[in-house]
């Protein structure tokens, strides 16, 4: 009987454990949502591709600089945790954000009703746009309806592929994991134009002023910060911060010290 009642009171014990370790779990499956994970973990991964100046990029140091830089870590000083940069391809950037690769993705990811449906967006924080960038002196490229016949180049997964896809009547589009690889191609004349993000298209010629130009001016489109589907808490907190920086003058100074400009007078 003593054997008995021992072997039922261990399983007594072995059986309560398992309730308790299957409450402790269901507790913690509930705090776990992206914004307490960040909190916890005191960082904000953030997603981005490196090569998207002025927004992103590497300075002749190596150093990773630009708007969404300073704006990322702005916004992970008003959450009290650290900025954490993770590199990724901007093509996949979506799904690395679904597979939970880091928290957020800010490299100048314009809204689209694609994308919406892979993310959530946070309010726009910058208007880009699509512009025509050719060679200097080009003469027989004044409109989009002139790229009918001529090889085009632009960023894999971006919307100017998107938009170059929309013209037309183009020969070829020649896409690049870079958004600064085309420019290359464009010099040496493999290419007759290069549709491209309008604040990458501007930033680059400004350091290429003798070899490129602006040739038209697509259109105008919103950019936002990404968040996984349904990461309601860390969206509102991250968009609380972007509201903050813009009352404080912070993302005046920061369009001021990457656009030349306050974007948002």
């Amino acid at each position: 009987m003593k054997a008995r009642k021992i072997l039922s009171l261990v399983l007594s014990m072995v059986v309560a454990g398992a309730i308790f370790a299957g409450c402790g779990k269901t507790e913690e499956k509930k705090a776990a949502n992206a914004l307490e994970s960040v909190k916890t973990q005191k960082k904000l991964r953030i997603g981005l591709e490196d090569t998207y100046p002025p927004l992103e990029f590497r300075d002749s140091k190596n150093e990773l600089v630009g708007f969404d830089i300073d704006l990322s870590k702005e916004i992970a000083k008003k959450l009290g945790v650290e900025a954490d940069f993770i590199l990724t391809e901007f093509g996949g950037l979506t799904m690395a954000l679904n597979a939970g690769k880091f928290d957020v993705g800010i490299s100048a990811i314009s809204i689209t009703e694609k994308r919406a449906k892979e993310v959530d967006f946070s309010e726009p924080y910058v208007k880009g746009g699509q512009v025509i960038v050719v060679k200097k002196g080009t003469t027989d490229i004044k409109s989009v309806n002139d790229l009918k016949g001529k090889v085009v180049g632009t960023q894999l997964g971006t919307t100017g592929e998107e938009a170059a896809k929309k013209v037309e009547g183009i020969k070829e589009i020649k896409t690049y994991d870079k958004a600064t690889q085309p420019f290359h191609d464009l010099e040496i004349g493999r290419l007759s134009a290069v549709v491209v993000d309008e604040f990458v298209g501007r930033y680059y010629l400004s350091k290429e002023k003798d070899k490129f130009e602006v040739a038209v001016v697509l259109d105008q489109e919103p950019i936002g910060i990404a968040f996984k589907k349904g990461e309601k808490e860390l969206q509102e907190a991250v968009q609380k911060a972007v509201n903050e920086l813009k009352a404080d003058g912070t993302m005046s100074k920061l369009s001021e010290k990457w656009f030349g400009e306050d974007i948002y007078k």
